[in-house]
């Protein structure tokens, strides 16, 4: 059992370097623009399919750059932008680019003052000597030139997409990738991080880990402890400290992921994932009852013994189905790679082929020791005095 927790141990994180650490390959140098247009910076932007083509003229102190969209149809809007106040929608000086009913490409710039903007031509906080856009081969590209002041050439970046409709840009998803369109930007030096450096991104996928590991492996790993090892008489006690232990350490893990989950949401308003947070509560709430009940646990023979066993059942078998959904509601907020969540479906069968195997031997267990004690003068003869062969 030590072994299996070190692991778990191991491959949580495994898990946390692995979705906290961008990816090194830049597709954005093999990417090409009309008249042979060269850039000397760009980057992979970590959401949304999107990517970052940049020059800055410090002689004139102007950025020369171009944001592209792949992808992408006619019926969505492309946006990038600027953030100076920090990596958040409210207060980015945007530019926009759809293609309209005519089917003629228009770019704008537009100021973002609330969470549910208009997205209507405004102008920006510096000035924009050069704007347009083209789409074709399904990737919407914005070229500007921004006359950005030095105290923000090192700032936040947004970028975002949504659909178009009647030539009306309408709101775009506020879950997925559309939450990870944020990072930080420094046109002078050429550096740039995407989504995975934003401390908020860090917080979601440790809270996805802390939550998958805990209730969502250590809960069903314990369960299977206490059902399958309890049968075995020379495992009484132990197989009831391991469980115990199995337990607690998936319950405060799991608290913490809990916690940081409440501090996101926190730090997120107007964006809320009901059904998530709602099953989230209802977890620390059961999985404190848990707590609760062992301390009540009454002796073997007590005579409210079954009823307790009957409450403590329920409850740990709602816990596990409740965390298993709500892991799967939490990879299509999160959205990581596919082989994430193939990775935990993986794990997910494997318990239930061995819990499958156990069920099938333990009651192989019990019915013979059923028949064995159903006829005890079996084991020493015929007639019970050890005469028979």
């Amino acid at each position: 059992m030590e072994i299996k927790a070190w692991n778990l141990v191991l491959f949580s994180c495994l898990l946390l370097s692995l979705l906290a650490s961008p990816s090194s390959a830049q597709t954005c140098v093999s990417q090409t623009f009309p008249d042979n247009k060269q850039y000397v910076n760009c980057t992979d932007l970590r959401a949304l399919s999107s990517y970052l083509h940049w020059t800055y003229h410090q002689s004139n102190g102007t950025v020369e750059m171009a944001f592209r969209h792949t992808g992408t149809t006619s019926s969505r809007w492309s946006a990038w932008g600027i953030n100076p106040s920090g990596p958040s929608m409210v207060g980015t000086q945007a530019l926009v680019a759809f293609v309209n009913s005519s089917g003629v490409t228009q770019a704008f710039t537009t100021s973002i003052d609330s969470l549910f903007p208009t997205l209507q031509p405004t102008d920006l906080s510096f000035q924009v000597p050069s704007l347009s856009t083209t789409f074709e081969n399904d990737e919407m590209t914005i070229f500007g030139v921004l006359r950005i002041p030095e105290n923000m050439l090192s700032t936040s970046q947004v970028w975002q997409e949504g659909p178009v409709s009647n030539d009306q840009l309408q709101p775009h998803t506020t879950d997925g990738a559309n939450l990870q369109s944020r990072g930080s930007i420094n046109f002078l030096t050429g550096q740039s991080a995407g989504a995975s450096s934003d401390s908020r991104t860090r917080r979601r996928n440790v809270h996805g880990v802390l939550n998958t590991v805990s209730w969502g492996i250590l809960m069903p790993l314990g369960a299977i402890t206490a059902r399958y090892m309890k049968v075995f008489k020379s495992a009484d006690p132990a197989w009831f400290y391991l469980h115990v232990a199995c337990q607690s350490s998936a319950y405060v893990v799991g608290v913490a992921g809990w916690a940081t989950g409440i501090k996101l949401g926190s730090d997120s308003p107007g964006i809320t994932h009901n059904p998530h947070r709602t099953i989230g509560i209802i977890l620390f709430c059961f999985g404190t009852l848990q707590v609760f009940a062992l301390l009540l646990r009454p002796n073997k023979n007590h005579k409210y013994r079954l009823y307790w066993n009957i409450y403590h059942h329920s409850i740990g078998y709602s816990v596990i189905i409740l965390s298993i959904v709500n892991i799967f509601e939490g990879f299509d907020i999160l959205n990581p790679e596919d082989k994430w969540e193939r990775i935990y479906i993986g794990i997910l069968i494997f318990l239930g082929a061995v819990a499958t195997l156990l069920e099938a031997f333990t009651w192989y267990v019990v019915i013979r020791r059923k028949r064995t004690n159903k006829h005890p003068l079996a084991m020493n003869g015929a007639n019970g005095h050890g005469q028979g062969v």
